[in-house]
């Protein structure tokens, strides 16, 4: 019993570190901590990443409600009665006549 208690006490105050074979020991810690400081790099990088994916994302439908609504006012404008609407000031009228093809014959 006196054993298992020393080994908890040893334990406890970190005297396995400070032992002969404590060389061994502190590499593999180093070793491991290095390994959970690029973890914890890692997962801050790709949730930087993702926050930047769901910003762009928001900008990318902002951006295409605005080409829709834009695609549908440059719709309107070409209307035949927009065009009619925005020139008849100028004294612009249809055509009462039809257009006559006038025939170039090379010889």
């Amino acid at each position: 019993m006196k054993e298992s208690s020393g080994g908890v006490y040893d334990l406890l105050r970190g005297s396995f570190l400070t032992d002969e074979s404590a060389v061994k020991k502190w590499r593999v810690i180093f070793f491991v901590v290095s390994l959970l400081l690029v973890m914890i790099w890692s997962s801050h990088s790709i949730d930087e990443k993702v926050v930047r994916i769901s910003e762009l994302n928001k900008l990318k439908r902002e951006l295409r409600a605005e080409f829709v609504d834009t695609s549908t006012i440059l719709m309107r404008m070409k209307l035949e009665s927009a065009i009619r609407k925005k020139v008849k000031d100028t004294g612009l009228e249809p055509a009462k006549e039809p257009p006559q093809k006038i025939k170039v014959l090379i010889k």
